[in-house]
């Protein structure tokens, strides 16, 4: 073998080396792009279920607030009975404090001659302790009130779902001295006139808004923690 010989045979094979190392950069590009192109199937693959996912949550939670009515402003409250003297006079005598629980016909104080006596059992809330101020007639004396007509009470606007609650939908609440834990009750009472029921005359186009109380029933001999004035927040469940 000649010289020449041996130079076209060492040329010859140093191209196909570069053909080699070209070829195995081709081959590591293409390599890079599959890679690639995998990564990009999988985070499109994320995307599409992180979103379908998010499309679900925002369908249920959508269902569960459309499904519900909730009131905020609410406070656990019955109906307060103020005792008075039928006639003018001095009082002379108190029997009862704040907190007392008193059967129906106790004596609780005493104005001029005439005694001031319990129309049921209740709870005493307020008590006038000015021995010897002259108290004109119906002035209230005691303020008492029946712990079994205690209701969850709350304050809607009437565009905020008033015509979506009826009588008897269930109902959940919680009370802020009770932290997150759940209550559960019915509706009992939708009041049929505003809580502001004047007539106001205005110029402008936009009318006030106005609001109704509705009342929710609880089983109270469940809870008898429950106190008067109590802040509290209602969900009502449409049917």
């Amino acid at each position: 073998m000649n010289d020449k010989t041996s130079e076209n045979i060492l040329e010859a094979e140093s191209k196909i080396l570069a053909s080699e190392k070209e070829i195995l950069a081709d081959i590591k590009k293409e390599e890079k792009k599959i890679l690639g192109f995998k990564k990009s199937i999988v985070i499109i693959s994320l995307a599409a279920t992180l979103l379908i996912i998010g499309v679900c949550v925002g369908l249920i939670y959508w269902k569960m607030i459309s499904g519900r009515v909730v009131i905020e402003n609410s406070l656990i409250s019955a109906p307060q009975i103020d005792l008075a003297a039928q006639s003018s006079g001095t009082l002379e005598e108190v029997f009862v404090n704040e907190g007392d629980q008193v059967p129906a016909n106790a004596v609780l104080a005493r104005v001029g001659d005439e005694l001031i006596k319990a129309k049921t059992d209740g709870l005493i809330i307020s008590v006038k302790k000015d021995i010897g101020q002259l108290f004109n007639s119906g002035t209230p004396v005691v303020s008492m009130i029946d712990p079994n007509e205690l209701r969850v009470v709350g304050q809607i606007d009437e565009n905020k779902g008033l015509a979506d609650i009826v009588i008897g939908q269930p109902v959940t609440f919680t009370v802020d001295a009770y932290g997150s834990q759940k209550f559960s009750g019915v509706v009992d009472e939708i009041n049929q006139t505003s809580n502001d029921s004047g007539v106001v005359f205005s110029i402008s186009d936009k009318r006030e808004v106005k609001q109704f109380d509705v009342k929710v029933r609880y089983n109270n001999e469940a809870h008898p923690e429950f106190k008067n004035g109590m802040s509290a927040k209602i969900i009502i469940y449409k049917n």
